[in-house]
């Protein structure tokens, strides 16, 4: 069993800034790239940023230049930096992980429980 595990995520001031991690466990044998998502209630969820394996990054137009993201190999853990962050982007954010298991070289898309981040004041 796979899982990911996601911290972080809280009240933050206009301007401030906030780090979510996200570690996987379990029987892994590799992830390809990782990244966070993020949804608002009434809205399809959108990708924020992702980062491959070999540290090649991918940002939405919202968050470039204040939103970085970081991954740790060797702990299965992403982070997601957010500087500077706006009120816009008070969301559900979730943790997404393809994969293939070590059991099984079986792939799975792995979605994290999502932690809140409320921008305001």
């Amino acid at each position: 069993q796979v899982q990911l595990v996601e911290s972080g995520g809280g009240l933050v001031q206009p301007g401030g800034s906030l780090r979510l991690s996200c570690a996987a466990s379990g029987s892994i044998f590799s992830i390809y790239a990782m990244g966070w998502y993020r949804q608002v209630p009434g809205k399809q969820r959108e990708l924020v940023a992702s980062i491959t394996s070999g540290g090649n990054t991918n940002y939405a137009d919202s968050v470039k230049g204040r939103f970085t993201i970081s991954r740790v190999n060797a702990k299965n853990t992403v982070y997601l930096q957010m500087n500077s962050p706006k009120p816009e982007d008070t969301a559900v954010y979730y943790c997404n992980a393809p994969l293939l298991t070590s059991v099984d070289y079986r792939y799975l898309e792995v979605w994290g429980q999502g932690t809140l981040v409320t921008v305001s004041s």
